[in-house]
């Protein structure tokens, strides 16, 4: 009987398990999540309790400023290629020439302004004089007006004047000093902040992000989308203040008889100083009142009185528009406004809209508002 051949043998092919992709647990995700609530959050304290606000907002603005060139200068190019020129790289030709533009301009407007100002420079020794003389006059017409009790408390002349001058600023020497070095620090902040946004604008795009720094990216583009609504809406609030400062000054003071020099730039300069939230609106009622001071009393009296009236109504005003344009109540955003003006003073005037803006949009992206 045949035997049959030996069977080959059977050779068990082991597939390998593949390994177990360990998923991070649900709670470790929720503590990225929360760290960078913690450090957005950290970094806006910082910013008020150092005092980078102006910093922080041109660093948004910059920001906005190179996209929104960027943008135009792309379409500029795309309608040169169509029509024929030779091709370059468009968006990256778009977006140096955007940045460029955004930090060079404001060393370009300084520069025009210090050459246009020497000669205010060199003449100022004599209208420093002459407003010496234009106050002891006014000085010498009150002592005569006034009873004799009052008017011995007046000074005599130019001379004395000055001489109270020099001891009010010699009392005042170190307050003068501090404020002048935190007006320049505030510059240089905003400088520096206008580059780091226009620096910003164009970096090359990072696909890879680890999962914190996709978070803190999440924060910073939401906190970005409420400054680009608050400057929408301050820009309405700057057109509102503007025709109600020209009603004033071209039809109002004129039915009294008054009359402001220089009314066409305080109307521009009322507009492009109410861009900046609530300071810029103080600064044009001081200019406003300086110059109607140099017409009468009278017409100071009038524009302070009216300036006032447009500060107060400030609050309801920016509390309305923006509130419209974030979905926020007019109570909310005005107990917001006294709250930070308490806390922080006038900085905190400024950021209370654009803080709590992004605050409501962090709420209501995590669905809890």
């Amino acid at each position: 009987m045949a035997q049959s051949p030996p069977s080959a043998p059977v050779v068990i092919h082991h597939t390998p398990e593949p390994a177990p992709t360990t998923l991070p647990p649900r709670h470790s995700t929720h503590g990225i999540v929360v760290a960078s609530y913690v450090l957005m959050a950290a970094a806006l304290l910082l910013v008020m309790w150092r005092g980078l606000l102006p910093g922080l907002l041109c660093v948004c603005l910059g920001f906005l400023l190179t996209r929104a060139l960027t943008r135009w200068f792309a379409q500029g190019l795309s309608g040169l290629q169509r029509r024929g020129h030779p091709s370059v790289s468009g968006l990256r030709v778009a977006q140096i020439a955007a940045a460029g533009l955004v930090m060079l301009l404001p060393l370009a407007l300084l520069a025009v302004g210090l050459t246009h100002s020497r000669g205010y420079l060199v003449t100022a020794p004599q209208q420093y004089q002459e407003l010496m003389n234009y106050m002891a006059r006014t000085v010498l017409e009150l002592r005569l007006k006034l009873p004799v009790d009052m008017a011995s408390h007046l000074p005599e002349g130019a001379a004395e004047i000055q001489r109270i001058i020099a001891s009010y600023l010699g009392a005042k020497a170190g307050a003068l000093a501090m404020a002048g070095r935190a007006w320049l620090a505030g510059v240089l902040f905003a400088y520096v902040g206008l580059l780091i946004g226009a620096l910003a604008a164009v970096r090359p795009a990072v696909l890879a992000r680890g999962p914190l720094a996709q978070q803190l990216r999440l924060r910073i583009s939401l906190f970005g989308e409420a400054f680009r609504q608050i400057v929408a809406a301050q820009f309405w609030i700057a057109a509102f203040n503007t025709l109600l400062t020209a009603l004033f000054l071209l039809f109002v003071l004129p039915l009294w008889g008054l009359e402001l020099p220089y009314t066409p730039v305080l109307i521009t300069f009322t507009f492009v100083a109410g861009l900046v939230p609530i300071v810029g609106n103080l600064i044009c009622n001081v200019v406003i009142t300086i110059v109607g001071l140099s017409v009468s009393p009278l017409a100071a009296a009038a524009c302070l009185g009216f300036l006032i009236l447009i500060h107060k109504a400030e609050y309801v005003i920016n509390a309305k528009v923006v509130g419209r344009r974030t979905q926020m109540g007019v109570w909310e955003l005005l107990s917001v406004m006294f709250v930070a003006e308490a806390v922080f003073g006038p900085a905190g005037l400024v950021a209370a809209p654009l803080f709590y803006a992004y605050l409501k949009k962090e709420l209501v992206a995590a669905r809890l508002v």
